[in-house]
């Protein structure tokens, strides 16, 4: 933010710094594609030796860990009576997420969690609505059901879904995208005066103390590491704390500043493509419904979210 004084009274750019300052926004923006994007398969290679509480749990920790010194620099910034819509921010923006994600990833491919977190937006919407007394227009109701249409489509991809239990495992990735977009709407209601990268660290540092919590119940002080597989697994888990949380989470609050909300919110189209990139590269099954399912979704996503200024009832 640049804050004008006596002796500069209007700022002008020159057309490098213009330069400069798109190009620092695109790669931004590829950067957090390719670092979220590639989560998915972060979580399924973590979980080769280690089970899902397990990489979630190194994951939130690590996260906190790597944001501690944020946290305790910018204490003091964050009201007393703030502090536990902010803890309940950090849960519902990333404790529980990270949960549901690699649950599911226990029996989804990675490439089709990352193409259902495209719903994120959707869920924004709809969360905004039910919890929020917010209120919107029929075209966007519309790119709500386009969307969910989508996501049949990708449910419909696995083949053997009628004949097993894997479509619930499908239902904790949208539990996690819906508490991913209820967490949006009660930072932007309760938490807007409280800069975006305090809440981040200081949320996931006191999310922290849960997951190591729950991951000394996890039995994973009872692994054996000296295996070079369960420290690969390790391995792993620990780079999804440290860069697909908590340097994205600075990367995302850097880009928002640079270029503005709605540009940012824009890394959500890219990430799926990442994810089944990943996906094919590590040998997943993507067909050609599973494209059309992430394309109609992505449709209804875009549909729902232009121009989304949300009004008080």
């Amino acid at each position: 933010m640049y804050r004008l004084s006596h002796n500069c009274p209007i700022l002008l750019f020159n057309n490098d710094q213009m330069q400069k300052g798109n190009a620092e926004k695109w790669i931004l923006f590829l950067l957090l594609s390719f670092i979220w994007g590639s989560s998915f398969i972060l979580m399924k290679t973590g979980m080769e030796k280690l089970n899902a509480w397990q990489v979630a749990s190194l994951r939130i920790f690590v996260s906190g860990l790597v944001l501690l010194p944020l946290a305790l620099k910018n204490f003091k910034k964050i009201p007393p009576s703030k502090i536990g819509l902010v803890f309940l921010s950090g849960a519902l923006g990333s404790l529980f997420p990270a949960y549901l994600f690699c649950l599911a990833e226990q029996k989804f491919d990675s490439a089709l969690a990352g193409a259902l977190n495209a719903m994120t937006p959707v869920f924004t919407l709809i969360s905004g609505i039910l919890f929020f007394s917010l209120k919107t227009e029929p075209r966007k109701i519309i790119g709500v059901l386009i969307a969910f249409s989508g996501t049949a489509l990708l449910f419909l991809s696995k083949n053997s879904f009628a004949l097993n239990t894997e479509m619930g495992y499908g239902g904790f990735i949208l539990i996690a995208t819906l508490c991913y977009g209820i967490n949006v709407n009660l930072v932007q209601k309760h938490l807007k005066e409280i800069a975006s990268i305090d809440i981040v660290s200081m949320a996931l540092s006191l999310c922290a103390l849960p997951a190591m919590i729950l991951l000394i119940f996890s039995g994973f002080f009872q692994l054996d590491f000296n295996s070079k597989p369960v420290m690969l697994s390790i391995g792993y888990s620990v780079i999804l704390g440290a860069a697909g949380t908590s340097l994205a989470s600075i990367l995302f609050y850097r880009l928002i500043k640079q270029a503005g909300s709605v540009f940012a919110s824009t890394v959500t189209y890219g990430i799926p493509f990442v994810a089944l990139g990943w996906g094919f590269v590590y040998g997943e099954t993507i067909g050609w419904l599973q494209i059309l399912g992430l394309m109609v979704i992505l449709g209804g996503v875009y549909l729902a979210n232009t121009n989304s200024s949300f009004k008080k009832r």
